[in-house]
């Protein structure tokens, strides 16, 4: 008796690709939500403070393209929690009890929180007293902000598991310590990281197209006013991205040193390991500095990872043969308990002894060569320069945008508007290619080194679940179309 049953291969590829589908759909939304949902604060707040009725209208239009944006973002994130329970099961049963925490508590809390405030602020204007309806402003992107944060919990915990044990009595893995999922290093980081990433897509978005505005020598004070407002929170928001994707980077040495030697196509690591910018192209000893601040720090590369090695300090690594092993064991060793703990008890507790052993490495069990601990690199290792090049460029075009606001000259610099119509699309690249790298990175896990892919999903026929992908793919697509339409209609038929 096995825990968890591996299913038709088509079934798991098509399970993964419909889930991409809707989390890349979702992320289309989400930081635009985000972003937006700051900036207007900043701006009504301006309104409250200076009684200006002018950033009143100019809170209330970025208002009214956040609403349009915000609707479609609550249909694609309600079809992702919907999925777990239809085509992710055995994921679902086997660490629900973990991962439906924080889903619960975003829903109930967090998006409860949202949908009221959101009603007060569309509709509250000259019916509620300015100090309310800034309020309300405020509580909305808060709502929206602590959703994100128990997403992003739940996604941590995929990412480092921490905070429960395995009850072989239950077949589940339990909570234990919920301050530790909730609040783990690795949850603080990727909150801060994705969040402020958001705030910079947002500034970029309203930077953009006040660059439009500007194009058409329409609204033009209102452009100018919110590309000054947008651009210094994106600077801003741009240094707590690049701080805290630091930070990341010496987590993910640390917890998925994997996911790291694929992001860099680092195929033999070792001490002063170098930084490939593109292939060909290495800065020496860059990615030790980067991954453990130190530029003698060893990092392993794919080989390394896969056929074991010992660190400088001592430390030995198993090779992945031997985690496969041991995985092996600890499954063998649970089908005994539950063979017989009925029965011979004293075979029963022996078979635990051994399960409790070896049970850090059970997702192992389920890997079938160790080939398949190694994600697609060519894809992480490009995402992950797409990420950083987009990345980089939109901090530099931010700090010119706002340079040349402040000095008078951005009214007449077209090329400027022109470069700014095309961020927008270049910031988008790089969230979806930031959650490439995330994602894909640490395949073939669903949960780190606890549950493989193919072990995480629902007994379903692969026709089924391609059905619905090209449902979803026809859905999402007509949903996206609908929304570009309706936000260009808004935009270009905005007098102030």
């Amino acid at each position: 008796m096995q825990l968890l049953t591996i299913l038709d291969p088509g079934t798991i590829d098509w399970s993964r690709a419909q889930f991409a589908l809707t989390a890349c759909y979702h992320w289309l939304f989400v930081p635009l939500t985000l972003g937006l949902a700051l900036i207007m604060g900043i701006m009504e707040t301006l309104y409250y403070v200076k009684k200006d009725e002018f950033w009143k209208r100019t809170a209330q239009f970025w208002m009214k393209l956040f609403g349009i944006n915000f609707a479609i973002g609550v249909a694609t994130g309600l079809i992702l929690e919907f999925e777990f329970g239809t085509n992710w099961s055995n994921y679902s049963w086997f660490v629900g009890d973990i991962f439906g925490a924080p889903l619960a508590i975003e829903g109930i809390v967090a998006f409860f929180m949202e949908a009221t405030f959101i009603a007060v602020m569309f509709f509250g204007w000259n019916k509620v007293s300015r100090g309310f309806h800034l309020a309300s402003t405020w509580l909305t992107g808060l709502g929206a902000t602590l959703s994100a944060w128990w997403i992003l919990v739940a996604n941590a915990w995929m990412q480092h598991p921490v905070g429960m044990e395995f009850n072989p009595e239950t077949v589940r893995n339990e909570m234990v310590d919920f301050m530790a999922v909730a609040f783990s290093p690795t949850a603080v980081l990727k909150f801060f990281h994705t969040v402020s990433s958001g705030w910079m897509t947002g500034a970029v978005f309203v930077v953009g197209v006040s660059c439009w505005f500007l194009l058409k020598r329409r609204n033009q004070p209102m452009a100018l006013a919110s590309i000054k407002v947008a651009s210094l929170t994106g600077i801003l928001a741009t240094l707590v991205v690049l701080g805290t994707g630091d930070q990341s980077g010496v987590a993910i040495a640390r917890e998925q040193p994997m996911k790291l030697a694929a992001a860099e196509g680092l195929r033999d690591g070792g001490q002063q390991a170098p930084f490939s910018i593109v292939p060909g192209v290495e800065v020496p000893g860059m990615l030790s500095m980067l991954a453990t601040h130190d530029v003698n720090g060893y990092v392993p590369g794919i080989n390394n990872l896969l056929d074991g090695y010992t660190h400088p300090d001592g430390t030995v690594h198993l090779s992945a043969e031997e985690k496969i092993a041991r995985g092996k064991k600890a499954l063998q060793a649970f089908t005994d308990f539950r063979t017989y703990r009925q029965t011979q008890p004293e075979r029963a507790a022996q078979a635990r002894d051994t399960l409790q052993a070896h049970v850090q490495y059970f997702g192992y069990g389920y890997i079938q060569q160790k080939e398949d601990l190694v994600p697609p690199v060519g894809l992480v290792y490009w995402s992950f320069r797409v990420m950083v090049g987009c990345g980089s460029f939109l901090f530099l075009f931010l700090i010119g945008a706002w340079w040349m606001q402040y000095k008078g000259k951005l009214e007449q610099a077209r090329w400027m508007h022109w470069l700014g119509l095309a961020s927008i699309p270049m910031v988008y690249a790089a969230g979806q290619a930031g959650w490439v790298v995330a994602e894909v990175g640490r395949q073939p896990w669903a949960i780190q080194d606890l549950l493989p892919v193919n072990a995480a999903v629902s007994q379903l026929s692969s026709s089924s679940v391609m059905v619905t992908f090209f449902l979803f793919l026809i859905i999402f697509t007509v949903l996206l179309i609908a929304e570009v339409k309706i936000l260009c209609k808004a935009i270009s038929t905005h007098k102030q």
